[in-house]
């Protein structure tokens, strides 16, 4: 499998409480923005090709909260796949296919991607996106940017133990409120 991380993120790196689910000051900043056709298409299509979930505990709750209550064909995939959900706390979840990741981050998500398999797709999370690309677990990141400095806020980099290299590999505008998607692999997958 591969990990794929997918964020909604401000210019400034902001991911926090893209939705406005959270108690941020500016939660829901990213509906502020039309990401049009092309960016909602991208999104489904994303979701479609997703094998599994790979989520941080906060981004966990507040998807169980919202999907299962929710049908279509986004939330029917959404509801059926594989979740994996990292947490110290959580005991029992309750949304449908979900397992408990409780060890080491880095150790479980290794055996994750050795298994067969597509896309292991990480939403939201940025605790678990800092850890996974500390450890080099990333395989691609598609950042959907919206044209907003929030100046504060959880986001998606933190500091790690050195530099880490990407490569752009696609570029896509989408919506006419200058919303534009990037993804990137980190440069050590080119060298692969």
């Amino acid at each position: 499998m591969r990990v794929v991380v997918t964020e909604f993120v401000s210019v400034d790196g902001v991911v926090e409480d893209p939705g406005g689910a959270e108690d941020f000051e500016y939660g829901g900043w990213s509906f502020e923005f039309d990401r049009g056709e092309d960016g909602d298409k991208f999104k489904v299509d994303e979701a479609m090709a997703s094998e599994a979930l790979l989520l941080g505990r906060v981004t966990y709750q507040g998807f169980a909260d919202a999907w299962p209550s929710r049908s279509g064909e986004f939330a029917d995939k959404f509801n059926s796949m594989p979740k994996y959900v990292v947490s110290t706390t959580l005991e029992d979840p309750e949304w449908t296919n979900s397992t408990v990741i409780k060890g080491n981050v880095a150790e479980e998500v290794s055996k994750l991607k050795e298994q067969p398999g597509g896309d292991l797709v990480v939403h939201g999370s940025p605790t678990l996106v800092q850890t996974l690309t500390e450890h080099d677990l990333v395989d691609e990141y598609r950042l959907m940017v919206f044209p907003v400095v929030l100046g504060k806020g959880k986001r998606l980099f933190g500091e790690t133990s050195d530099k880490k290299g990407l490569r752009l590999t696609a570029s896509q505008p989408v919506g006419g409120d200058g919303v534009i998607v990037l993804t990137y692999e980190p440069a050590s997958k080119q060298a692969e």
